[in-house]
């Protein structure tokens, strides 16, 4: 569980830095320091969260938040980012840092891989006793096979694998195309509140 805490891909702080050097560099500084201020807040969370503590949804979407502020600077010009989860689903307690590896897929495989705009959105939902939390992301258009998403990746192999742990096979990840040019994640897990 410690390497969870170092799962944050590492190009994600030196682009980062890169990018607040650029904006410096271009006189940008209100940017600069939104993305200074957001890094820092993002860094400092993620290191001091214990991965074997649960966590309120709206905690670990703040978290993301936080995360998608500082890739959004980077990316202004081609990518958006929409929550849709209820209030009566915010109190619903998920591991921590369970978002992340599904959240960076989105911008690698999303707006890492296509010079076009990206929506990517994340929605919740209460269905009887489990929680269901969808990450979704557009992706280039093409060849299906050139598109594929096979799930192997360690991100997404790391959740799932946390889920199976954690829930004792009552929680699971799903991945795959949703549409033409859209990629969908769906984390499903026992409801409980905090």
């Amino acid at each position: 569980m410690k390497a969870l805490r170092y799962q944050v891909n590492p190009h994600f702080l030196f682009n980062t830095l890169n990018s607040i050097a650029g904006l410096i560099e271009e006189n940008a500084a209100t940017r600069a320091q939104r993305m200074v201020l957001s890094l820092s807040t993002f860094m400092r969370t993620t290191l001091t969260l214990d991965p074997m503590q649960d966590v309120p949804l709206a905690d670990e979407i703040a978290l993301q938040q936080e995360y998608l502020a500082v890739e959004h600077e980077r990316f202004s010009d081609r990518m958006t980012f929409s929550i849709d989860v209820p209030e009566e689903v915010q109190g619903a307690l998920v591991p921590s840092l369970i978002l992340q590896p599904l959240i960076e897929n989105a911008l690698k495989h999303g707006v890492g891989a296509t010079s076009g705009p990206v929506e990517i959105t994340l929605k919740a939902n209460r269905e009887d006793d489990h929680l269901h939390i969808t990450i979704e992301n557009d992706m280039p258009l093409g060849d299906p096979e050139e598109n594929r998403r096979p799930g192997a990746g360690v991100g997404l192999q790391n959740v799932s694998e946390r889920l199976r742990v954690r829930f004792q096979g009552n929680g699971q990840l799903s991945t795959g195309i949703a549409a033409p040019g859209r990629y969908r994640a769906v984390i499903d897990l026992p409801w409980r509140e905090a």
